[in-house]
């Protein structure tokens, strides 16, 4: 028993032997690298960063919203009167002028009432002429003619009536545009009413879209607005706004507003959903810097600038300097800066959350990163 006790009492006191010594090799080689460090003649690595040098540019500050297109120009034709399709008149999905012929309604008993109606006009107009002749000459009475007169009047109304019938059965282009697809054929009934085909006009365009409230007195009429849609990614629209809702709607507290943009090849459709960005101020010139440069703590937002240096064996290196500086609006990558820098400085641009000032780097261009005002979305 005193022999176990014994064994045990030697094992414990060889592992603190060795344990003390490790923790003995260890503090003397941490406070080996303090020395060193405090020392100087230790120093890490330089890290590698991206640089820009900066100047100042045309700054815009713009209000992005989603929009839809709605047309200037834009109906769903109808026949005012019921009828047999008689004859269609256009192709669906083409371009037609104002006036050109769609869809013809049955109109062959209101052309034989019309052919009865001119005749019996025409007989009036004669009966009328005589009776004008005649009372010159004093041999008929004023009453006949007012009768022959009035005769004559209604039969040139019941010709206007007929031919009022046969246009309302006749439907046309009300303006140049591009038809739809058709919703009816030749042969068929229609009722009063019933859809025969849409029609819009494509160029220009309404490009509707909503602002906050906050807004709203940044907003005014002829203001520049650009519009981007997925289908065509490498092509913007330009338009002006041409008209601001009276009214805030009381549930979102966003106002309307509706832009006219120019659509030259039509590609612009009704309906379709689209990137509104509305230019709110231009400035011309103002240093911006790209949103990765900028370093944010609770020291202050700062950006790091490249300096020169010289290493402990007088080499020229390259450092940084912590530079605070004051930010103004942000677009797209960029953010503009309103105090801090100067242009000609050159600013790092990637690397940013590895310095400290006064640190030295390794300048590597080769990568940079964003740095577009207006940068499509990754899906567009």
């Amino acid at each position: 028993m005193k022999r176990l006790i014994l064994a045990f009492f030697i094992m414990f006191l060889v592992m603190g032997l060795l344990i003390g010594g490790l923790a003995y090799f260890k503090v003397n080689q941490i406070m080996g690298f303090i020395r060193l460090a405090q020392s100087g003649a230790f120093a890490p690595p330089p890290t590698a960063v991206s640089t820009l040098v900066i100047g100042k540019s045309a700054w815009t500050t713009n209000l992005r919203a989603m929009g839809w297109v709605s047309p200037v120009n834009g109906v769903t034709l109808s026949t005012d009167l019921e009828g047999i399709v008689d004859k269609i008149a256009f192709a669906s999905g083409t371009r037609l002028r104002k006036g050109d012929l769609l869809v013809q309604v049955d109109v062959s008993q209101e052309e034989a009432q019309l052919a009865q109606a001119v005749a019996h006009r025409d007989l009036a107009r004669l009966t009328l002429q005589r009776d004008q002749g005649l009372l010159a000459q004093r041999t008929i009475a004023k009453s006949e003619y007012d009768s022959a007169e009035a005769d004559y009047r209604q039969a040139q109304a019941t010709v206007d009536l007929y031919k009022a019938t046969i246009d309302k059965k006749t439907i046309r282009a009300p303006f140049d545009g591009v038809a739809g697809i058709r919703r009816v054929d030749v042969g068929q009934y229609i009722a009063p009413g019933a859809p025969v085909v849409s029609f819009h006009s494509f160029n220009p365009v309404y490009v509707n879209f909503s602002v906050p409230q906050q807004n709203l007195g940044q907003v005014r009429l002829d203001q520049d607005v650009a519009v981007r849609v997925n289908a065509f990614p490498d092509e913007t629209f330009k338009g002006t706004v041409t008209a601001i809702n009276s009214l805030v709607d009381p549930g979102s507290r966003n106002v309307q507003v509706q832009a006219t943009v120019r659509s030259d090849e039509e590609k612009l459709r009704p309906g379709t959903f689209v990137n509104v960005s509305l230019t709110l101020k231009a400035e011309p010139e103002v240093i911006a810097v790209p949103a990765s440069a900028v370093d944010y703590s609770i020291s202050g937002t700062a950006v790091y600038v490249l300096t020169e240096a010289k290493d402990k064996a007088g080499k020229p290196v390259h450092a940084v300097r912590r530079q605070v500086v004051t930010l103004g609006d942000s677009r797209g990558d960029q953010i503009a800066v309103t105090a801090g820098l100067k242009p000609g400085d050159e600013v790092v641009t990637a690397g940013v959350f590895r310095l400290r000032d006064g640190g030295s780097v390794v300048v590597n261009n080769s990568i940079q990163p964003e740095n577009e005002p207006a940068p499509a979305p990754a899906d567009s």
